[in-house]
């Protein structure tokens, strides 16, 4: 592909091809990332069937939760230098074999016949190392789409990047519900073939095959930036230095630059708060309505809330994106802090209603999840997409990515081991499953406030 110079395009034009080359490197890098998430939601869709197997509590289910969330907080934290150092699409193969690998040991392993507590602890130093190989692969995303999307684009790109994410969730909900109910496939009323109840180690080996084969078409598609495509524009001309084509910095300038910014300690501790909620609804939501509403994977409510938990937050993401570039150009903290207002509102309704009002219902209870769902999403989409490549650019995205995303799951792991505990407390209602996540939902609510009200009529990176 032919390269045009720089100094003969205008600040907001694109060569030609470069919006459609930019549109296929996302597309299959969008898929690698979604196919990511089969691999990881694979356990919270099979937890009912595994510890009704197995005998395992909530407390005992939330330690492998909690394992894989802390291999991912120290991984994330790690490997957003390395994503810097290699390059994202080398990033995002690494942990994209690791995990395949790692699952389908989870699966083979869960087959040896071992005692319960035996086989408990193999499972939680799988997952263990299975969150470290994921955690590659967020860096590697965010690094290659800061180099392909300007600052004013990268709110709509967080609506991208939450609708890939939810895409794996789909898929994986679908995949769960299909495997372990059963399903036949017919045309014009006639069954050609039925594949009847399968199980739930099942989902410990499909998802990493779908994710090798997408791994394999990725690679041969993928480029790291736009040079590495033949375009020798940088995508925001005029831009600060951090934003242009120019040698990546050492490690040392990186991690000197990144740790000593306020802005990425403000999200951070934002992203904590939003790795609790998310966490404690995505793990526990199936578990919560099969022991407490006995919904089971042919109830008509399971394939409706497969759906709309996902699909919640990726409306809500596209939203947020648009009304972050376009409304309030280009910052970040004011659509946070009224998503994380929203969130706070409809979590203390939630506690009421269901705990301590005669009107707690099925109905009731999913909706409520999904409103959480897709508050906490999208708010999880925009400090994690869109302002970790405004603080860091193109040179250090990755590690800015890194150390916020690690603060994530430094929260869900709260939401694993030590929420279970809550949750046997309250095995009737699981009230502590609500209850638990108002604190943190209104201390980023006040984070993001103020972190608007100090950066408020100001372009201000990361803000």
């Amino acid at each position: 592909m032919e390269s045009i110079a720089p100094s003969t395009l205008q600040a907001h034009d694109y060569p030609p091809g470069f919006r459609a080359r930019r549109v296929r490197n996302w597309f299959f890098l969008g898929l690698l990332y979604a196919a990511y998430y089969l691999c990881r939601y694979n356990l919270s869709t099979v937890t009912p069937e595994m510890a009704k197997e197995l005998g395992y509590n909530n407390q005992q289910t939330g330690q492998m939760s909690t394992a894989r969330d802390l291999g991912y907080a120290v991984g994330t934290f790690v490997n957003g230098l390395f994503a810097d150092a290699l390059g994202g699409k080398q990033s995002m193969a690494i942990g994209a074999l690791a995990t395949i690998v790692l699952n389908l040991a989870f699966g083979w392993y869960s087959t040896w016949g071992l005692d319960a507590a035996v086989l408990l602890v193999g499972f939680v130093v799988i997952r263990l190392f299975d969150g470290y190989g994921q955690a590659f692969g967020s860096p590697g995303m965010v690094k290659i789409n800061t180099a392909w999307f300007r600052r004013t684009e990268r709110g709509q790109f967080s609506g991208i990047f939450g609708a890939m994410i939810q895409l794996g969730a789909i898929s994986v909900n679908q995949l769960s519900k299909y495997l372990l109910g059963g399903f036949s496939f017919a045309l014009f009323g006639v069954a050609f073939f039925t594949i009847g109840k399968l199980d739930w180690r099942t989902m410990f080996v499909v998802p990493p095959i779908i994710l090798a084969v997408i791994l394999v078409v990725s690679w041969l598609t993928v480029r790291n930036t736009p040079e590495d495509a033949g375009y020798s524009i940088p995508v925001d001309p005029g831009a600060r230095d951090i934003e242009t084509p120019a040698p990546q910095p050492p490690l040392s300038v990186v991690f000197a630059t990144i740790a000593s910014n306020p802005l990425v300690w403000v999200n951070a501790a934002a992203y904590f708060c939003t790795g609790f909620v998310r966490r404690a609804t995505d793990f526990w939501a199936f578990k919560y309505l099969d022991n407490v509403w006995h919904v089971g994977k042919q109830d008509p409510a399971f394939g409706w809330m497969g759906f709309l938990l996902p699909a919640s937050a990726v409306v809500g993401s596209f939203a947020a994106g648009w009304l972050s570039d376009k409304v309030f150009r280009s910052r970040r903290s004011p659509v946070a802090a009224l998503l994380y207002g929203l969130e706070t509102v409809v979590i203390a309704a939630s506690v009421w209603i269901l705990g301590y009002s005669p009107y707690a219902s099925v109905t009731v209870a999913c909706t409520a999840l999904v409103l959480i769902s897709l508050t906490c999403n999208t708010s999880h989409s925009i400090i994690g997409s869109a302002a970790v490549m405004d603080i860091g650019g193109r040179h250090m995205a990755g590690f800015a990515l890194g150390v916020i995303n690690s603060f994530q799951y430094f929260g869900a792991i709260l939401a694993g081991w030590v929420l279970g505990m809550l949750i046997d407390t309250d095995k009737e209602k699981w009230i502590p499953l609500f209850a638990a996540m108002l604190p943190f939902s209104l201390i980023a609510t006040v984070l993001m406030a103020v972190l608007a009200w100090r950066t408020r009529g100001r372009e201000v990176r990361g803000a």
